[in-house]
């Protein structure tokens, strides 16, 4: 078991806390600030305690100076302040004086942010190859280090691998909860446990899907992971996205598991990947010629509620159709409303799930909706992720 922040004497020490405020920003403006929100607890904490709170985080990916101009963590300091009631005392450098000083001036109760790390990326790539005497200076300006940033956990950076070889270190509250979360479903989840899985490509998800499907009682398929098993049923899906290359592995989980896999009957879809054409209903054994499926149909909705409404845990990762076209989101919204009005634990598996869950009103609808994408699906899948392992232990 992992050190937690509460295991620590915080008061008057330099807290150095590895959020994951990678948040979609537009023309300066935040459209998404659940990355932000999830880190505010271990984040308050830090206040509450006297600590002095150094705020670090990546944003997007930098690979050219024009990057950093878009990549500015300047407006997630300045929410960080709305949503907190204080000054956050924004660094607009990822080392140097500047930030030294600033450091050294804090008081008690003080937080600051300091400019994305991967800033560091460019042109050395020092942040993401996990450089030494970056990971050392990072780890001189602090007394203890808090990982709380689960959506990085799979990588090993400077700013979490690197910080930890030099510091005391534990995990916050939100990393704490990911790994219950997360672990529950892979150690005891409470059956009858169903998982819902989706995407387009298949073969990223295989090892994911190995490891859910020994634990769980049914698997319900949609987008291109569906559409790549009924290709291995021999179901003719014209022009809608499958995964060729795992078809031979599609039917070899259908003759191992044929009891627990569950597939669509019908969808809605159009001849090209747009929204504002023509919808096409169609049953899934007679898609019409030039059409594309892109979202599930109702008569498979009902199929997926009666898996769904008496269940006790459900996991769901990847999209089972276009949710952000206008015309292709019924799918994901009325699966959304099953869930919402079953009984069941329902943990969302982060990346473009989780996103989809909250653009349409569900956020605060189900038990825990990951902010880690990469890094939940390796969790599943067993893997050792190293922004875990190089944490201190109790």
């Amino acid at each position: 078991m992992k050190k937690t922040i509460t295991d620590f004497d915080i008061k008057d020490k330099k807290v150095i806390i590895r959020c994951d405020l990678n948040v979609p920003i537009e023309n300066g403006v935040i459209l998404d600030d659940n990355r932000i929100n999830e880190s505010l607890s271990t984040i308050k904490y830090a206040l509450d305690n006297n600590a002095k709170v150094i705020l670090l985080s990546h944003l997007g990916r930098i690979k050219t100076e024009e990057d950093k101009l878009i990549n500015d963590l300047k407006p997630v300091a300045d929410r960080l302040s709305e949503l907190l009631n204080q000054k956050v005392m924004f660094v607009n450098e990822t080392r140097g004086t500047v930030l030294e000083k600033t450091i050294n001036n804090m008081k008690n109760g003080d937080i600051i942010l300091v400019q994305n790390t991967r800033y560091e990326d460019f042109p050395d790539n020092k942040e993401s190859s996990n450089d030494e005497e970056l990971g050392k200076y990072w780890a001189s300006l602090g007394d203890i280090f808090i990982n709380d940033a689960f959506g990085t956990a799979h990588r090993s950076h400077a700013s979490n691998v690197g910080i930890a070889k030099h510091l005391p270190s534990g995990v916050g509250f939100l990393m704490e909860k990911e790994l219950d979360m997360l672990g529950n479903l892979l150690d005891s989840p409470k059956k009858p446990y169903v998982a819902i899985m989706g995407g387009a490509k298949m073969k990223d998800k295989i090892k994911v899907m190995d490891k859910l499907i020994e634990k769980a009682d049914y698997i319900l398929l949609g987008g291109g992971i569906a559409n790549t098993f009924l290709v291995a049923k021999g179901i003719d899906v014209k022009s809608s996205v499958y995964d060729e290359e795992s078809v031979e592995y599609a039917l070899m989980l259908m003759s191992k598991y044929k009891d627990k896999i569950v597939l669509p009957l019908d969808g809605y879809g159009s001849t090209e990947y747009k929204d504002g054409l023509e919808v096409y209903y169609s049953d899934i054994n007679d898609i019409k010629d030039g059409v594309m499926v892109l979202d599930l149909g109702p008569k498979t909705l009902e199929l997926f509620k009666k898996y769904l409404i008496n269940c006790k845990t459900v996991f769901w990762n990847g999209p089972i159709g276009v949710n952000y076209f206008k015309n292709f989101e019924y799918g994901t919204k009325t699966l959304c409303e099953i869930l919402k009005n079953t009984n069941a634990k329902v943990v969302v598996g982060g990346g473009d799930s989780a996103a989809a869950v909250i653009n349409l009103g569900y956020k605060d609808s189900f038990t825990h909706i990951s902010t880690g994408g990469g890094a939940s699906l390796e969790f599943i899948e067993g893997k050792e992720l190293p922004g875990i392992k190089s944490i201190d232990n109790k």
